[in-house]
């Protein structure tokens, strides 16, 4: 898709739905890459504070929950910002750019490959909800915990595994970290991660329920708040709007939202 005008105030992205065409929102790149670095700062920011300054006292174990909390929503934050790289959303027009910043967050993340995990998001655009969905389970696409499992082992491979290995050996035989810091700190909001970007992001939206799904997206969103919905997935869980609209970034969600009908 041609961007239209100046690349900065153009939002046109990978249209996988066949969805209505990309609006223009004014500076988008401006506020999606200043919010991206923000997060991803703020990221490393804590992390490293966590691994590789905290110390463990009677005053500072009241902060361990706190530290672990933060770190893992600003974890799921670092995939969003990523997932916008995928859609081009993060900076429209600016193909080169959103693969950089979106290989860069992938591989501290999870050591992902960029390709493989983009293909397989627009496949599960192409197809959401169905057999020929990489994220869905179609064999019981009710229960949380066998949907997770095969959610996980599917994504998380021996390149996540080999990546984290490294990580660890670093931080603690080379940067001197306490193995107590890079459990707590690194590992434990990794795993709660993305436990929390599975549940908000893919299981509440697309499990099977009752009700039908409304349309051929397979997909239906929260009734969240603008704070609750922030907090639980950057807005992710207003997930029918970006099915219908994917080239909307994670930050316009919820006016995508307030926009919706019957909203």
């Amino acid at each position: 898709m041609k961007p239209i005008g100046n690349r900065s105030e153009t939002l046109a992205v990978h249209d996988v739905t066949g969805s209505s065409k990309p609006i223009l929102r004014p500076f988008q790149a401006a506020i999606g890459l200043a919010l991206g670095l923000a997060v991803v700062f703020a990221w490393i920011a804590v992390h490293v504070g966590s691994v590789f300054l905290f110390t463990l006292s009677w005053k500072t174990a009241p902060f361990v929950p706190l530290l672990v909390a933060v770190q893992c929503w600003l974890t799921v934050g670092l995939f969003i910002v990523a997932h916008d790289a995928m859609h081009g959303s993060l900076a429209p027009g600016w193909h080169r750019l959103n693969t950089a910043v979106g290989t860069f967050i992938l591989t501290i993340y999870a050591g992902f490959a960029w390709r493989r995990i983009r293909d397989a998001h627009m496949a599960h655009h192409d197809a959401p909800g169905t057999a020929d969905d990489p994220d869905f389970f179609i064999d019981e696409p009710e229960r949380f915990w066998p949907w997770f499992r095969t959610f996980f082992v599917r994504y998380f491979g021996l390149r996540s595994v080999l990546f984290v290995c490294t990580v660890v050996t670093v931080y603690i035989l080379v940067f001197g970290a306490s193995v107590f810091n890079v459990v707590l700190f690194y590992g434990l909001p990794s795993l709660l991660s993305s436990l929390q970007l599975f549940y908000f992001g893919t299981f509440l939206p697309h499990r099977h329920e009752e009700e039908a799904f409304r349309d051929r997206h397979n997909a239906r969103s929260n009734e969240f708040g603008y704070m609750a919905s922030l907090l639980s997935c950057f807005h992710f869980g207003y997930h029918h709007e970006h099915h219908s609209q994917p080239w909307v970034p994670w930050w316009g969600l919820p006016d995508q939202r307030r926009q919706a009908p019957g909203s």
